[in-house]
């Protein structure tokens, strides 16, 4: 094969494993309340139970990104598809809450590299002027995913068991591992072209020094905030919560309340798509970001205020919602151009931090908010102050977007083994956005 469609080969083998990673993470909110009768759990431990996917996120992100930077990322998919697949077995096999638990754990260790390793070839078989436009691809499969994990997986456990589901992703996952060490190369360079994007591997072995730039670098951080509001109160509410709120706030049923999940996912899809086109071909990162994030944080309102909206026009509403969410797809684009090419890794990771830090501390605290306020209020009262906690969240990530810095980089050429010694052209900044 030649270059170009060996980039997009590898990349949709990465996307592929991407994917499933979006499934094992929202599909306890398909099946929320079969995890609660199963394990005879609280809502506060039930939220526990779904975030440690996102406590194990948060904490492995810069070791990861290092990793990605160093061993590449074919070493780290396939290991962490190997851990994922054995978390999801022993999820679907648990006989108790405690077990289900390091199920989800090792799930979260095992998924937790994908997405930056993901980036990270991106990063070295594509161009930089299509690295928006690649995020935005990426996210598009990854909510066709979650979307997957939505209705349909609503239906397929009443025709079979929860187990059975967790246990048939344990084995994609293996199939995946499998894949991704016979096809993935971490760069052109392993497959004999002469030309890259990559930066040359000596450069990413000073790995302390990579990883004290990025820290010290004030335009890394923005992002981690916008991300700890905006894509940590939609994980959160997507990921687990959508579903029980439409159940017992709006009186929906479960099917139409898995409906308006799916919309809402189908949403975040197309959003992401638009987004990073729009990026790409407007040359800007900061102002789609701030418009989108604004957006976002103001399409809360209708649940704020209790709306009660025909049935058509709420499944609109969750679709357009859903739109608006991927201003949290810039944040890594960001961080990628305003740091050397060689710690792309490092550089993705660190604003990654903040989508699983947000998600998971809104939901296990939302579960007990409604723990607390159900005996006193009643349930539908309780997810009043529920849906004020999401909509405070994406409105403080919305603010953040006004910290944000960008340097939009200048056109750049892939490096002959010659020019590998020097840092591309791509780190050149152009204008201020």
């Amino acid at each position: 094969m030649g270059f170009a469609a060996t980039a997009l080969f590898i990349y949709l083998v990465l996307l592929t494993g991407y994917v499933l990673s979006y499934v094992h993470r929202t599909v306890p909110a398909a099946i929320a309340g079969e995890l609660t009768q199963a394990f005879e759990v609280s809502g506060a431990v039930l939220g526990t139970l779904a975030a440690t996917y996102f406590y194990v996120y948060t904490v492995l992100q810069i070791p990861v990104g290092v990793l990605a930077d160093t061993i590449g990322p074919r070493i780290i998919v396939t290991a962490g598809a190997v851990v994922a697949a054995f978390g999801s077995i022993l999820f679907g096999l648990a006989p108790g809450w405690e077990w289900a638990a390091v199920g989800r754990v090792l799930v979260g260790v095992g998924v937790a590299v994908t997405f930056v390793a993901l980036l990270k070839v991106c990063a070295n078989w594509f161009p930089p002027q299509r690295f928006a436009t690649l995020n935005g691809i990426t996210l598009l499969a990854g909510n066709l995913g979650a979307a997957a994990a939505g209705a349909p997986l609503a239906w397929l456990v009443t025709v079979t068991s929860w187990r059975s589901v967790f246990v048939g992703l344990g084995l994609a996952s293996l199939a995946l591992a499998v894949l991704t060490w016979i096809v993935v190369r971490d760069s052109p360079r392993e497959c004999g072209f002469e030309v890259s994007y990559a930066p040359p591997p000596a450069v990413a072995a000073r790995w302390m020094q990579a990883l004290r730039a990025v820290l010290a670098n004030p335009a890394s951080w923005p992002g981690f905030f916008v991300n700890i509001g905006v894509a940590g109160s939609f994980f959160a509410f997507a990921g687990l919560w959508v579903v029980p709120y439409l159940r017992e706030a709006r009186g929906l049923s479960q099917a139409v309340a898995s409906n308006h999940a799916s919309l809402l996912v189908l949403g975040v899809a197309a959003g992401s798509l638009v987004v990073g086109l729009l990026s790409d071909r407007l040359h800007s990162r900061v102002g789609l970001m701030r418009l989108f994030a604004a957006l976002y944080a103001l399409s809360w309102l209708p649940l704020v205020l209790r709306l009660e909206l025909p049935l058509a026009l709420s499944y609109a509403w969750f679709f357009i919602m859903g739109l608006f969410v991927p201003a949290f797809v810039l944040t890594w684009t960001v961080a990628k151009e305003m740091n050397p090419p060689e710690h792309a890794g490092i550089a993705v990771s660190l604003v990654n931090v903040g989508i699983f830090l947000g998600a998971g501390i809104l939901q296990p605290l939302v579960g007990a908010l409604l723990d607390g306020f159900r005996p006193v209020l009643g349930s539908s009262a309780a997810w009043d102050r529920a849906i004020w906690l999401f909509a405070a969240s994406a409105a403080a990530g919305a603010l953040c977007t006004l910290f944000v810095r960008h340097h939009y980089p200048a056109p750049a050429t892939a490096l002959s083994p010659r020019q590998a010694g020097a840092a591309p052209t791509a780190t050149r900044p152009g204008a201020l956005h």
